[in-house]
């Protein structure tokens, strides 16, 4: 899938992505991350101007959030301004370069998802959105039907990598694919606590959301410290789980 100039804010912001894909070096191991949500990013665009969702501009408010949240932090990292890096960042971003493709992409995802994407969603609706429990519902149904989009992507982007596979990659290919697929479902399905979480925090106090968003920072950085051990990852996340899910504040009991 080759990006498209536009005029509208998801094109904007992959245009955004294109200009950083393209000052990274062809080796450079950030490239297979970038490049696959940058394609991403671009069927979540195509989907929208099609009338997949219910509300394609908060879909497309959502969308430029979502990214700004990853170029924040890319940028960051190239500028070794280190202290403005999440940690899930810091540690997929500092991975080792002769990790293959793949792994490099999971890592970004999840650092992606796991800490950026309740944050993302929760700058686009509002504290009294909550109160509209018809909204609410239709905020989720859209942030349910993303997983129709980038599940669509799965084999192509498998493709794409260019990994050199064994035989042993080869027979595991079909289960690495469904297992992906899960974790878009399993790891969105925790977004949404997550994201509830957050929303009872920022109800609370601007420090007790720090907080919350400080927990959550740990658990998605040990995701990724997870990830970054040897073997089979997808099948490694099976058995432990996909996604991270805040427990519930000390103040709760």
């Amino acid at each position: 899938m080759t990006p498209v100039s536009g005029s509208g804010p998801v094109d904007a912001v992959v245009a955004q992505m294109q200009a950083r894909l393209d000052a990274l070096p062809p080796a450079s191991p950030r490239r297979p991350f970038l490049s696959t949500y940058l394609r991403t990013t671009q069927a979540v665009g195509d989907a929208v101007q099609a009338g997949a969702f219910l509300d394609a501009d908060w879909v497309e408010r959502w969308d430029v959030a979502f990214a700004e949240l990853y170029i924040r932090a890319h940028d960051a990292f190239i500028a070794g301004e280190s202290s403005a890096v999440p940690r899930p960042w810091g540690l997929a971003f500092a991975a080792p370069d002769d990790l293959p493709a793949l792994r490099h992409v999971l890592l970004g995802i999840n650092a992606h998802v796991n800490y950026d994407l309740p944050q993302a969603m929760l700058s686009v609706i509002s504290a009294t959105d909550f109160d509209d429990a018809s909204l609410i519902d239709r905020r989720r149904r859209d942030h349910e039907r993303i997983d129709d989009v980038l599940g669509s992507r799965v084999k192509d982007e498998d493709a794409l990598l260019g990994d050199a596979k064994t035989l042993l990659d080869r027979l595991l290919a079909p289960l690495n694919r469904l297992g992906s697929k899960r974790f878009l479902r399993e790891a969105r399905h925790k977004v949404w606590h997550n994201l509830e979480e957050l929303n009872a925090a920022r109800l609370d106090s601007d420090g007790a959301y720090v907080a919350r968003l400080g927990e959550l920072e740990v658990l998605s950085a040990a995701r990724i410290a997870d990830l970054l051990a040897p073997g089979q990852v997808l099948l490694r996340l099976a058995v432990a789980g996909f996604g991270v899910s805040l427990p519930p504040p000390a103040t709760r009991g």
